[in-house]
């Protein structure tokens, strides 16, 4: 055959970019709010060096705190190129290393095969629907930079040999793992390259060093990650004996993407099922098919690229996560797969004695077109939280998680009924979810149903005590309703159970102001500072400080935490008055009322625990703390006419 003419990879290339044509004005998702959007860190390009030593920066939330320092760093390049969170310069930053993949996958697989079929493996790859999920989904750039670090390392091993004593085609494999672990596999598939394509006895000393690199690589991603990393998988047998059945999966995906979603609902299957037995099936017969490629020259690049299929799938397999299936993960191991699935076909055109070559171009150039159109509506699916979400709800109707993000998006609209039917049924398939009793408090407070929202609020702390959304989504739902002493409580809590949602801290920084406590105010600026210098409140507050005028009648809620204070103390004399101060600033303040009642009752002042009580039920009806108050004073009051 012809050599590929120059332009045939610019071509390529070109098609891809209009593939992705639609991308770049796509929206933030999923992950990509406590890695990004709510990570005070990113803000910030003084944090980079900080992103290599301390990896709980990667993520507001402890239990997905992984050491990712590249893509992090890159994450705060890409905020200080677009002055703020823009969508646009953070696919803008991705789309070019993706492209680079590309273009040294070509080089690289034109090493083991010919130039159209490394080519046609290249495109099939670029424009595959299934990679168009990692492409779309911002903070999984680390699939990119950890797949590209390997292609380039391993490019720069076969066509550089004299440069292997130096190992500077590791440090690309290096920056790979520094973006995400799967990286670690490089010296695995480096190994199967060896074992294939090269001769001569000193071959495998030549592996010493990646191993050894990758050793240390690895310990060191061990050694920071944070002891608060959960993978979060419910059963590690249990999920680790459905990974045969996810190979087989994402096998059958390479060939038909058609049911691609952002979240599946997909969960363990039977150990001795019948989908058990079909993925260990498949994964035997595979093996057998690499097994028998190595052994013939011109089927070797088969048997590599199913070894880098496995191989690529190894990290993911025997990592128990959340997930049972993730279709971004498709986006490492494809690109053995490409190289098999070509180089096969390479073989049957060959032994057809290239008959009807140009019938298989045309088709070919049909799926590859197909292929494009389905890139180009995935990318119209990321578009939006409501594209992406109705997406999921419709493919995968049993996954809670994506009827409740669904029904957010109701939510997020005004329209709270449709929401909570989502939420409704996302609560029969997983009643015990933190994070939909959280989005249902909201929801019902949205609706005015104030009872039903606080016992949900309620509920989510006391299924996750370590969960700072629900705290925080709890105190600003208590701060709307005037009850600012509690939402205070709430929000010290969840910056107790963590340090790093900035959230609680901005908005407990707004109730000290209100209440006037300047001491626990500047106490709460300094630490918020040390951790950030880029939080905005905290650096205005900070600037604000001597300036702030005192009052002399502290604020109600101060006046209300202070009652609330001496009751605890056993100063029920003090604390009655305290509220009564409190009440004088504001006179609808139930929970002021609710005070009195209660030191009253325990003074056994009947006639005020009732009046107090009755005040305080009148201004909120639905408020059963008061009513009970109010039932124990009526009581106490029978007995004592008695």
């Amino acid at each position: 055959m012809k050599p590929v003419p120059r332009w045939g990879l610019v071509v390529v290339l070109m098609a891809v970019l209009a593939a992705y044509s639609n991308h770049f004005e796509n929206g933030f998702h999923f992950d990509d709010y406590h890695t990004i959007t709510d990570n005070a860190f990113v803000t910030t390009l003084h944090n980079i060096p900080r992103f290599f030593t301390d990896a709980a920066l990667s993520s507001t939330r402890p239990a997905t705190a992984t050491y990712r320092p590249v893509t992090t760093s890159s994450l705060a390049v890409d905020y200080w190129l677009g002055h703020g969170f823009q969508p646009l310069f953070f696919h803008i930053s991705t789309f070019p290393w993706f492209a680079l993949q590309l273009v040294l996958m070509f080089f690289l697989f034109r090493r083991m095969t010919g130039e159209w079929t490394a080519l046609a493996a290249v495109a099939c790859y670029g424009l595959h629907p299934a990679i168009a999920e990692t492409v779309n989904y911002i903070i999984q750039r680390a699939d990119i930079y950890s797949t590209l670090g390997v292609v380039a390392g391993l490019l720069w091993f076969v066509a550089r040999p004299e440069q292997r004593k130096w190992g500077l085609y590791l440090i690309p494999v290096v920056l790979g793992i520094l973006s995400k672990a799967p990286a670690l596999v490089f010296p695995f598939i480096l190994a199967a390259y060896v074992w294939l394509f090269e001769e001569g006895p000193r071959r495998w000393r030549e592996l010493v060093l990646p191993f050894a690199v990758t050793a240390a690589a690895a310990i060191l991603t061990s050694v920071m990650t944070p002891p608060t990393f959960e993978g979060g998988a419910s059963s590690g047998s249990l999920y680790r004996i459905t990974q045969p059945w996810v190979t087989l999966h994402y096998f059958h995906m390479f060939f038909l993407p058609t049911h691609l979603t952002a979240d599946t609902d997909w969960t363990y299957i039977d150990p001795v099922g019948l989908e058990a037995i079909a993925g260990y099936l498949f994964v035997i017969v595979l093996g057998a098919v690499a097994c028998k490629a190595s052994k013939r020259i011109e089927m070797r690049p088969i048997a590599f690229g199913i070894a880098w299929f496995f191989l690529a799938l190894a990290p993911t397999s025997l990592m128990p996560l959340a997930e049972v299936t993730n279709d971004h993960r498709m986006f490492f191991p494809f690109v053995g797969l490409a190289l098999a699935v070509f180089c096969g076909l390479r073989l049957l055109v060959v032994r057809a004695g290239f008959k009807h070559l140009r019938l298989l171009a045309a088709a070919l150039i049909v799926v590859m077109a197909a292929e494009a159109a389905g890139t180009y509506t995935r990318n119209s699916v990321w578009h939006t939280e409501d594209s992406l979400w109705a997406d999921v709800a419709e493919k995968s109707p049993r996954n809670a998680r994506g009827l409740m993000n669904y029904g957010i998006t109701f939510a997020n609209r005004g329209d709270n009924d449709t929401a909570l039917t989502y939420m409704e049924r996302a609560r029969a398939l997983m009643p015990d979810y933190n994070f939909l009793e959280m989005n249902l408090g909201i929801t019902y407070g949205n609706l005015g149903r104030d009872r039903e929202a606080e016992q949900h609020y309620q509920r989510a702390i006391a299924l996750s005590p370590d969960l700072a959304e629900a705290y925080y989504s709890y105190a600003t739902w208590l701060r709307a309703r005037h009850r600012s002493a509690e939402a205070r409580t709430e929000l010290e809590a969840a910056i107790k159970v963590n340090p790093l949602s900035f959230p609680s801290r901005n908005l407990l920084m707004e109730i000290y102001a209100e209440q006037g406590n300047a001491q626990a105010l500047d106490r709460l600026i300094q630490e918020t500072l040390q951790l950030t210098h880029n939080d905005e409140l905290a650096r205005r507050y900070a600037a604000e400080r001597p300036s702030m005028p005192a009052t002399d009648t502290p604020p109600a809620e101060a006046l209300l935490h202070e009652s609330a204070e001496l009751c605890r103390a056993g100063k029920f004399d003090d604390c009655i008055a305290a509220a009564r101060q409190a009440i004088a600033v504001r006179p609808d303040y139930a929970e002021a009322y609710n005070n009195i009642a209660a030191a009253s009752i325990i003074l056994h002042r009947w006639d005020e625990g009732v009046d107090a009580a009755r005040e305080a039920v009148r201004i909120r009806p639905d408020w059963d703390l008061a009513k009970k108050n109010l039932e124990r004073a009526l009581a106490g009051k029978q007995g004592v006419g008695r």
